[in-house]
């Protein structure tokens, strides 16, 4: 985790730095007069505490975007360094190359063998360039799914953390057959015989985030989006510049509190007070606490039954309204052919 020296602050969070500013001069007056201040910072201490939960209560759907996409926020092998024991990082797609941008592998949640898949992005400009900003390639997709499908060999639960800004658009990618990669993961993983909780930890974006995000559960942290594009790309659409994207942001209704509403999410897991960039160590128990029962519940269920319940839940997605006229009945009444 970042020192506070070294932490990033959104916009939203002046606030909060400028209260550990207070504190800092206040720390530094007590070493240089040998003067107690204790009670003084223990007071400001306690205002970063209120501050942080008035901040969390109050977020636009943009604020949470930017949560989502926060320098220090945690990253999927931050969530298996501190969630998991014995991870083993397995690679490649047995075809192309390995994905940086796609990591996954076994590792023991709880003493119980798992397998965890998901998009990994970087801290600073070299890693960003290695993981290639979390946006994954067909071989990434092809990796993913080669490791779902040794899961299932083996009879071990699977994990997805999804953190994309969408697959990777590149001309190569396409090339190599992105769009069937995606499409096949989805395919597959509805028939996949052991159970399967998608996590979105971060920014959930179009087809980059349903390559590894069909599952029995599929789940929000707190501070994430959700949607088939993100706000500043359905701004420049719309209205030919990112400047709407506030606005964009409130009308796709990408929140976890939205997705659970319309039923395309189970559940939205709680963050440190603050988001997830404040304590790693608490962000992954807490997703750590959801993730023990859940497989415990989908365990219990049968194979075929968990099937059909999967297929069932993305089946029935959506909004749309069904008519007892024929296409004859509504040619005939004037409506379009």
């Amino acid at each position: 985790m970042p020192q506070l020296k070294n932490r990033q602050f959104l916009d939203f969070e002046k606030p909060i730095k400028d209260l550990y500013d207070q504190i800092d001069q206040l720390k530094a007056t007590e070493e240089k007069t040998k003067t107690d201040m204790s009670g003084a910072i223990a007071s400001l201490e306690q205002k970063v505490v209120e501050t942080k939960k008035s901040l969390t209560e109050t977020l636009t759907p943009w604020q949470k975007v930017q949560l989502s996409r926060h320098p220090d926020r945690p990253y999927t092998l931050k969530y298996i360094e501190n969630m998991t024991t014995n991870f083993i990082e397995l690679h490649g797609d047995r075809n192309v190359k390995d994905d940086m941008a796609m990591v996954g592998g076994f590792a023991q949640l709880d003493g119980k063998t798992v397998m965890i898949i998901g998009q990994q992005k970087g801290h600073n400009t070299k890693t960003r360039q290695l993981r290639n900003f979390g946006m994954a390639n067909p071989e990434g997709y092809r990796k993913a799914l080669r490791l779902m499908r040794l899961a299932e060999k083996f009879n071990k639960p699977i994990i997805t953390m999804i953190d994309t800004p969408g697959a990777y658009p590149g001309l190569e990618a396409e090339e190599r057959g992105q769009g069937e990669a995606i499409a096949r993961n989805i395919y597959e993983m509805l028939s996949l015989k052991v159970p399967v909780i998608c996590v979105i930890i971060g920014e959930g974006a179009s087809g980059g985030a349903l390559g590894i995000g069909v599952g029995d559960k599929v789940v929000m942290l707190e501070n994430t989006w959700y949607t088939v594009i993100s706000p500043e790309n359905c701004s420049t659409i719309l209205w030919r510049s990112w400047a709407q994207k506030e606005i964009a942001a409130e009308q796709l209704k990408l929140t976890g509190t939205d997705m659970l509403k319309f039923g395309l999410v189970d559940d939205v897991v709680p963050e440190p007070m603050g988001g997830a960039h404040w304590d790693y160590v608490q962000a992954a128990q807490l997703l750590k606490e959801y993730l023990i029962p859940t497989i415990a519940s989908l365990e219990q269920m049968g194979v075929q039954e968990r099937i059909d319940k999967r297929i069932e839940k993305f089946g029935k997605m959506g909004f749309w309204e069904e008519t007892n006229q024929t296409p004859e009945t509504i040619h005939h009444s004037g409506g379009e052919e």
